[in-house]
């Protein structure tokens, strides 16, 4: 049995039967059957069906934004966003696929040699609770234009946003089963990853988990795209615009509720401005409204399980028992649901827990530094990297910053944030491959050369 509940009441909101041994074979046989008739679909085809889902997107958007609202608890404004986001991503492939399939011609001393782009297959998709359409459908645009299935093992809290997903991509004309979602635990993805019709995986999750899944993929030799866990560092140096950088540090924290592989979490301030940017941080955090997520002002909602929240509690009391000092927050918020105060650790250093762990939730962690040396030094000092931001007004020194910090992305005077239009992806800890842009569609494509001699007499 899988339980679906409201993280802002406790309450049941379904519960549906897994699918056992019989419901997942009848499945991937399906699924297996419909890709291999996709993939012989022509291209041009295949985006016109990406162009209607983006459409189905947009106009079942407020009832799958409650969806979204419903089961993990972010603020329905957010949760529009989310879907708004996905609809542009398939407009986005539908466009610019062709172009990006596009045969190589790549000069030898054949009369023709090029390289050809083909699907994989089967991709199997272990995805999280966070973004619970943005997360699957970013991966699943260019995975479907390229003529490639989707095999959908949804986070378990969210099973109502993954029979959504499904119902819409057949509505929207995909053939029935290209896009599949399985009901199961997380104890069936090892099983899943070794049948035969499943050709790649792709995993968006922590890094425990994602090792688990890379050791799966590469004991049966499959392609595997991990995008893990994330410290991200929030680089303040003493020349940025000052108002400018807290007012967006405080959206790349707590946005999601701070529940996002890609929030700043770190926030490396250089001295002679830091107690300017803790107190412009601090008045805007000050602002945030915790409330229940489906009314409309709120700002911050509900954390997606209170077993989440006591994680994050654990980590902003050890960093204060530590020494770091607490300005804002730094509780669960009384009464039901699983809400946490907007918290503001200041004095942190690079060792306590709340900036040597991944915190997930809505906690800042302030980290004062003589210069930016210092600052480059204490970004790179975590296991992780997948994005940072570097805030300065001076865009030559930036250049050369960007080049050294260890992350999969750098933004300088910006919010870290995915685009279609860009890859995605980490390094280290963060993991490996990447997602959107034209890289994010060759990952699961096959990079096939054909070579042809000289036309015989």
């Amino acid at each position: 049995m899988i339980v679906s509940r409201n993280p802002a009441t406790g309450e049941t909101l379904v519960r549906v039967d897994a699918h056992d041994a019989s419901i997942i074979e009848q499945r991937l046989a399906r699924a297996h059957a419909a890709q291999k008739n996709w993939a012989q679909v022509p291209l041009c085809d295949r985006a016109v069906v990406l162009q209607r889902v983006a459409q189905e997107l947009r106009q079942l958007k407020d009832d799958l934004a409650r969806t979204i609202t419903l089961e993990m608890g972010k603020p329905f404004a957010e949760s529009i966003a989310e879907v708004e986001k996905c609809a542009w991503n398939f407009d986005h492939y539908a466009d610019a696929a062709t172009a990006m399939l596009a045969d190589e011609i790549v000069p030898s001393g054949a009369s023709d040699s090029r390289i050809v782009h083909d699907p994989l297959g089967l991709v199997l998709a272990v995805m999280p609770w966070n973004y619970p359409l943005w997360q699957v459908l970013r991966a699943a645009a260019p995975i479907l234009v390229g003529g490639n299935g989707l095999v959908l093992k949804h986070a378990s809290n969210v099973p109502q946003c993954a029979l959504a997903i499904e119902a819409l991509c057949r509505r929207a004309g995909l053939p029935d089963g290209l896009v599949t979602a399985l009901l199961v635990g997380a104890e069936r993805v090892p099983a899943l990853i070794a049948d035969d019709r499943i050709s790649a995986v792709t995993f968006t999750g922590s890094t425990p988990a994602g090792r688990s899944i890379a050791a799966a993929a590469g004991q049966s030799l499959k392609k595997q795209v991990l995008e893990l866990g994330g410290s991200d560092p929030f680089i303040v140096l003493a020349d940025a615009e000052i108002e400018t950088a807290a007012a967006i540090a405080v959206k790349a924290r707590f946005q999601n509720t701070g529940q996002s592989c890609i929030a700043a979490k770190r926030f490396i301030v250089e001295q002679p401005v830091a107690d300017r940017f803790v107190e412009a941080f601090c008045e805007h955090v000050r602002k945030l409204v915790v409330d229940d997520p489906l009314k409309a002002g709120t700002t911050q909602g509900s954390m997606a399980r209170t077993s989440l929240r006591e994680e994050l509690d654990v980590q902003v009391r050890a960093s204060i028992q530590e020494g770091a000092r607490l300005l804002l927050g730094g509780r669960p918020v009384p009464g039901p649901g699983a809400f946490y105060e907007p918290t503001v650790l200041d004095h942190m250093r690079p060792e306590m827990t709340a900036a040597r762990e991944e915190t997930f939730g809505p906690a800042a962690a302030i980290i004062r530094v003589r210069d930016a040396d210092e600052a480059l030094l204490v970004a790179n000092g975590t296991p992780f990297g997948l994005g940072a931001a570097v805030w300065t007004t001076d865009l030559d020194r930036a250049a050369r910053l960007a080049r050294k910090v260890d992350a999969g992305a750098v933004f300088v005077n910006g919010l870290v944030a995915s685009d279609p239009r860009l890859p995605f992806g980490g390094i280290k800890a963060s993991g490996y491959g990447r997602e959107l842009g034209r890289l994010g569609l060759l990952e699961f494509m096959n990079a096939k050369t054909v070579w042809t001699g000289p036309a015989r007499a």
